[in-house]
């Protein structure tokens, strides 16, 4: 006989274990699938996502770690400190990596265990209906559930004709466990993975190269703070060469040689030791049997759902990077916790206007709500605020002077249009914006709320001062 529950969640990913932990607290008898992609020496179902595996957190883990063997490197002995030439053990530093995604992959589990959701071991796939209830494929055995969240995710997406070997030539997971600092590194993409992993790379010696087949540097950004990242991740020593066409690219077992034709028309040839792809992602349905069961793809492959993630189907949901919006591991939590909500009679919701973006570069950057060149482009009367770091005591204690934060909010009502930063600590400082637009913030609550001093908030301070031209610190 087949299993049989309330909620059946198709992907461990943030989006699904997310979803299958809020579903059961509401009550609902849940069990969540996963396909085990990713090594387990057990052979359990590796939760978590690219997110937990293969994403953010192990990328995070390498960028703190190049982070500080730079400071060693470069910025100890203006601060008086001396510890000589720092030497880095790169298998060491993967290992730590690899520890820290073990210890959350195994807290997910933990997590389930606690909320009493079903962990089941194999690839979700639909197979129909029997009676009102769903029937799922999963692994060598058969599942029913009254309803069904798709939380798939999504995978890198490979360009034709430049195979991964995630040796020579990887994607973001061979781009995680690079086992020797490679003394030439190429990086096709000039994102999020593409910056990041550039960064931590070159931050441990490798001479990195950047190509980007768009003419404009995080056109996603705000202009103002895109500019700034440019000039200050290319003194730090990024080659960023933009509006390239990639042609030829030949591998061998010791390296890599890429053929493109520059902003100029200009044939050129890179020659590297290691080459990353990084030019976007792509959802996970292909193995879904959607057809079957005439569940609506876009032309993109992603599951087709409206505002509160209801698929064409009855019962059926789809959330995270495998619908439309950002693919963001927060986007997906959101999403998670408001279908849970919405099938238990709640008023679950997500906004996707209070979404923060966030790249962990040094300086980091994040932004929540519209950029200047958005509001313009809509006709919207705006004022800004925008404040240097380089006024802020915190930040020239810690040596960190970089970047600003800028502040845009309606002309006619004040109201917190978008928020810009570049600077340390952005990605926590971003919080502040968010939740006041959240509730429909004006510049000047921001600026009549008391920041504790010195910190990096008071940059958010001055800045929402400043969009009513009355800074007191600059």
């Amino acid at each position: 006989m087949s299993k049989q529950f309330d909620v059946l969640v198709i992907g461990g990913g943030p989006g699904g274990y997310v979803a299958a932990i809020r579903a059961a607290q509401l009550g609902f008898n849940t069990a969540c699938c996963e396909s085990n992609p990713y090594a387990d020496p057990k052979g359990e179902p590796r939760l978590g996502g690219t997110c937990l595996n293969v994403g953010c957190i192990p990328s995070k883990a390498l960028l703190h770690t190049s982070h500080l063997f730079e400071e060693a490197g470069h910025a100890f002995a203006e601060q008086g400190i001396t510890v000589g030439t720092p030497k880095i053990d790169v298998p060491k530093m993967i290992a730590r990596k690899s520890d820290i995604v073990t210890k959350l992959t195994s807290g997910i589990k933990g997590l389930f265990k606690k909320n009493k959701v079903t962990s089941l071991n194999g690839h979700g796939a639909f197979v129909g209906k029997e009676g009102d209830l769903w029937k799922v494929k999963v692994g060598a055995e058969e599942v029913l559930a009254k309803q069904v969240i798709v939380a798939t995710g999504s995978k890198a997406r490979h360009l034709p004709n430049i195979p991964v070997d995630n040796q020579i030539v990887c994607d973001n997971i061979g781009a995680l466990d690079i086992n020797a600092v490679p003394k030439k590194l190429a990086i096709i993409g000039a994102g999020v993975i593409g910056l990041e992993m550039g960064s931590v790379w070159r931050r441990l010696g490798s001479e990195v190269t950047v190509l980007e087949a768009m003419p404009d540097f995080l056109a996603a950004a705000d202009a103002d703070l895109a500019k700034e990242a440019l000039k200050l991740l290319t003194k730090q020593g990024l080659s960023i060469n933009m509006g390239v066409k990639i042609g030829e690219v030949k591998t061998t077992k010791k390296g890599v040689s890429i053929a493109y034709t520059d902003k100029d028309g200009k044939d050129t040839k890179l020659d590297a030791d290691r080459l990353i792809v990084s030019v976007g992602r792509v959802p996970n349905t292909d193995g879904l049997n959607a057809e079957a069961v005439g569940l609506k793809l876009n032309e993109r492959g992603m599951v087709e759902v409206d505002d509160h993630c209801k698929t064409n189907l009855p019962g059926v949901w789809a959330i995270g990077d495998v619908v439309r919006g950002p693919m963001l591991a927060h986007k997906a939590m959101e999403e998670a916790v408001m279908v849970a909500e919405i099938m238990a009679g709640q008023a679950g919701h997500c906004n996707f206007d209070t979404i923060p973006y966030v790249i962990y570069t040094a300086p980091e950057m994040a932004w929540v709500g519209k950029t200047e060149q958005q509001l313009k482009a809509e006709g919207v009367a705006y004022k800004a605020g925008k404040i240097p770091f380089l006024a802020n005591g915190r930040a020239l204690g810690m040596g960190a002077p970089e970047g600003f934060v800028k502040m845009l909010a309606c002309a006619k009502t004040d109201r917190i249009l978008g928020v810009h930063i570049i600077g340390a600590g952005a990605s926590d400082m971003v919080a502040e914006a968010v939740v006041a637009m959240e509730f429909g913030g004006a510049s000047e609550d921001l600026a009549r709320i008391c920041h504790a001093h010195p910190t990096l908030s008071e940059v958010m301070h001055e800045a929402a001062l400043a969009c009513d031209k009355r800074p007191l610190h600059f």
